[in-house]
């Protein structure tokens, strides 16, 4: 579903989820942008929700907290304008105000990938170093079972080639035999 001028939400967290989970089906990674408090007791009373690319990097300096020079990263700011806004509304309702559909960038091809922080790659590695593990030793497995299956081959192999040795000197005994009974028929 996508945010409306005048969709309300129960609660500040509900309205941030909401536009989290439209950036995520959509293929953008959302960021809080800013948020507004009151004067009067100091309570948030409105947020700005955006893309990620929403801006232009503004540091220019090379150089870190320490003084040392640091290498300068390529900026992942496009100037992109999509975003929500949502107000506290006396209803007690967060409403939003705003909101720019448009990204001026394309999208992340598969949405799952556009929020996947450090922990869940992290995550995923343990996964998959895991199932690697384990098909290693599956792989172990079957190799002992072929090793195994080859030895009986060979075993059985070489009982088959000593009975058919045997066999064909059963039968050239058998010829010697017939020759000679052949043989003493004539005589």
């Amino acid at each position: 579903m996508e945010p409306r001028e005048g969709t309300e939400f129960e609660s500040e967290e509900a309205a941030k989820m909401f536009y989290d989970d439209y950036s995520r089906s959509l293929g953008f990674v959302m960021r809080v942008m800013s948020c507004r408090r009151s004067e009067r007791d100091g309570r948030i009373i409105a947020w700005r929700f955006g893309c990620n690319k929403e801006g232009r990097c503004v540091s220019s300096s090379v150089r870190g907290k320490s003084g040392s020079v640091r290498k300068q990263r390529q900026s992942t700011r496009e100037g992109c304008k999509a975003m929500v806004h949502v107000k506290y509304d006396r209803s007690g309702k967060w409403v939003v105000t705003k909101f720019v559909k448009e990204h001026n960038h394309p999208l992340v091809v598969e949405p799952r990938q556009a929020r996947q922080s450090l922990g869940e790659k992290d995550k995923r590695i343990h996964e998959l170093t895991i199932e690697l593990r384990n098909k290693k030793r599956l792989c172990a497995a079957y190799e002992e079972q072929l090793d195994a299956f080859a030895k009986i081959v060979d075993e059985y192999s070489d009982r088959m080639s000593k009975r058919v040795e045997s066999v064909v000197e059963n039968l050239k005994e058998f010829e010697h035999i017939e020759v000679e009974l052949l043989h003493s028929k004539r005589v």
